[in-house]
């Protein structure tokens, strides 16, 4: 699908994509002091909305930043983004700033928060590896404590995430894994991890981890399947032993991982557990979702 010029929603109205400005004093761009999601839209539904918009609501009440609007005109905001843009499916990313200020670190500084929504076409992020498997390796850089910035805030400084995929990319590999301080799996730079161990599913709880809608709903169509669930701690011996290994996100959507720091994870190839799991997610996504039209 070629590129567009889609229209931007900014503080209540629709600007094209080239004219959709942010001043270079908004906290957001001069600290990452802001929040965002990212939601996908399939077959003319958003996908498991409400729970996005309250995870927005919910990492913007940790940062005391006051939305501005009420959860119900996000989600129309959003809808209207997609309706603007003719779109049927869709990434979707609504970005919450602390607004402008002034040079200084205060957000008291700051009149009022600036909302903006991106909508546009996007497809799988891992294209073929699908089907194939990505490469994984863990990466020297830890994953942010949850003492110093908890993880569940899914705010603007992505910096540590970004240090994650550097390296990830400069080890030749399509993701990284994230080791927490005390060396414990903590997630990849941008997906949660799944392990597959003699039949049982296990995946890091989410205290260092972003609580990912597609994790939850991941667990949800595994215990559907009758495949038990485990959420505990993980080291990197049960990665390298595993069975299987898959990862979910809304932008990763769910993808199977058969090499972690050059080893053969299972076959070293997609396994059953995950093929059955990934087909089960498309259909839930072609199928169900808050409606784009009214």
């Amino acid at each position: 699908m070629s590129e567009k010029e889609n229209l931007i929603y900014v503080n209540g109205k629709f600007v094209p994509q080239g004219q959709a400005c942010v001043s270079v004093f908004d906290h957001g761009f001069l600290y990452g002091d802001g929040v965002f999601e990212g939601i996908r839209a399939y077959n003319s539904r958003v996908f498991k909305l409400k729970e996005h918009v309250d995870r927005l609501f919910d990492s913007a009440k940790a940062i005391d930043l006051n939305v501005g609007m009420t959860k119900e005109q996000m989600s129309e905001a959003i809808l209207e983004t997609l309706r603007v843009n003719d779109l049927t499916d869709a990434y979707i990313r609504p970005l919450v700033t602390r607004g402008n200020g002034d040079l200084g670190l205060d957000p008291r500084k700051c009149a009022k928060p600036n909302v903006y929504i991106i909508a546009k076409y996007w497809g799988s992020m891992y294209g073929d590896l699908y089907t194939t498997g990505l490469k994984a390796v863990t990466v020297g850089v830890r994953r942010v404590a949850p003492d110093a910035l908890p993880p569940n805030i899914k705010s603007m400084n992505y910096l540590n995430n970004i240090l994650a995929k550097i390296e990830a990319n400069a080890k030749g590999a399509d993701e990284a894994i994230f080791l927490d301080n005390c060396g414990r799996v903590a997630e990849g730079s941008g997906d949660n991890i799944f392990i597959i161990k003699n039949g049982v599913v296990y995946t890091p709880p989410t205290i260092g981890n972003l609580k990912g809608i597609t994790r939850a709903t991941a667990i949800e169509l595994l215990q559907e399947a009758k495949i038990p669930v485990k959420v505990e701690e993980i080291g990197i011996f049960d990665v390298y032993t595993a069975d299987e290994i898959f990862v979910t996100g809304t932008a990763a959507e769910a993808a199977p991982v058969v090499y972690v720091d050059g080893r053969t994870i299972g076959t070293g190839k997609p396994g059953p557990v995950t093929l059955d799991m990934v087909k089960r997610f498309e259909k839930i996504t072609q199928t169900t979702g808050t409606p784009i039209q009214k």
